[in-house]
């Protein structure tokens, strides 16, 4: 879970936003029970399962079917197959989230056994709630997203500070795209190494101006994503930043650093800078489509395990189909890959797949 977040007050709050102004009896009756089960997962006592929650959710005006396609941006090709709201849905959601990530690790990163993730993810057993909601965020790191596709922030108030802050580092990574890079170079063994910060040292080791370094880590601290310890700035919290929810400002970030890795490869940088034009069949395209997202969800499990921080590294990684646009099926929108994502290893607890 996001660091301060408890899952279970998390939903506490969901199931008393769905129900909305209809009374905790009501909505256990709407739900086909006799008994007053709204009372019993509101005080905490019990905890819905994940199919129960999410025909709470329908019922408060989001169905599961537009939250997953608020929270990806599009609408994920298994919902042509099952029903979002049903034990096959949240397999097949669990599943997407995943990739190819082992259980061992996501055990990890949700704080539960790795028997319980084997049963929840294979649909021997069906996830409470709050299980649910740590399964999405080890899987994912977007939980504040699929939150917020969910319920109105506004009404989840254990959950809303942590929302305004990640909107204020958003709005920071939009503005200002090197302040990832800023971040990173701050985690460096040679920057901790420094009897004290050094203006300037940032910016040349990143190749930046002196400015661009100071309004970073302006923006950065205003954003609360470093804080100032008297004679360094230090990175604060765990979590990675991804930027998928804008679209439109995503695909400018993603302009900016393919603009930067073209103008290393005009300074005739020693990066790796490959290309393949070739012709394939539909089935196969989408077996590479699957490997380039298997790939960048590795790279980023490995980044999120290395130590010491010695180098500030940007990976672009692209396929694209020049003639017809859309890469795979017609209906989706290839936008997959996290946008202006930082991970790094003080986000080991907390990396997505």
């Amino acid at each position: 879970m996001p660091e301060a977040l408890d899952a279970q007050a998390v939903s506490r709050e969901l199931l008393r936003c769905w129900r909305g102004r209809r009374s905790q009896p009501a909505q256990s009756r709407r739900l086909g029970y006799t008994s007053n089960v709204a009372y019993a997962w509101e005080s905490g006592r019990r905890s819905p399962t994940a199919v129960e929650a999410l025909r709470c959710a329908a019922l408060g005006g989001r169905p599961a079917e537009s939250i997953w396609v608020a929270f990806h941006g599009n609408r994920p090709a298994w919902l042509d197959h099952v029903a979002p709201d049903s034990p096959e849905g949240i397999v097949a959601a669990l599943s997407d989230l995943r990739g190819r990530t082992p259980i061992d690790e996501i055990a990890d990163r949700a704080g539960l056994s790795r028997f319980a993730v084997s049963r929840a993810l294979s649909g021997q057993t069906m996830p409470r709630l709050p299980t649910f909601l740590a399964l999405i965020e080890a899987l994912s790191l977007r939980l504040l997203d699929w939150l917020a596709a969910a319920a109105p922030i506004a009404r989840l108030p254990s959950v809303a500070p942590a929302w305004a802050q990640l909107e204020a580092q958003r709005r920071a990574a939009y503005a200002l795209p090197w302040t990832q890079a800023v971040l990173r170079a701050l985690e460096l063994s040679e920057y901790e190494h420094l009897p004290e910060h050094r203006t300037g040292w940032i910016a040349r080791r990143i190749g930046v101006p002196d400015a661009v370094e100071q309004d970073c880590l302006d923006a950065l601290s205003a954003g609360g994503q470093i804080t100032w310890d008297g004679r360094h700035w230090r990175v604060s919290g765990s979590e990675a930043l991804d930027t998928r929810r804008d679209r439109t400002l995503g695909i400018r970030n993603k302009r900016f650093w393919a603009q930067t890795g073209l103008e290393q490869l005009g300074a005739q940088s020693d990066g790796l800078f490959s290309y393949n034009v070739f012709s394939v069949s539909e089935r196969d395209l989408e077996r590479l489509r699957r490997l380039h997202l298997a790939y960048f969800r590795q790279l980023r499990s490995v980044v999120a395990e290395s130590t010491p921080s010695e180098r500030v590294v940007v990976a672009n990684v692209q396929l694209f189909a020049l003639d017809r646009g859309a890469l795979g099926r017609p209906a989706e929108t290839p936008d997959e890959t996290e946008d202006a994502v930082a991970v790094t290893p003080a986000t080991r607890d907390a990396t997505n797949s």
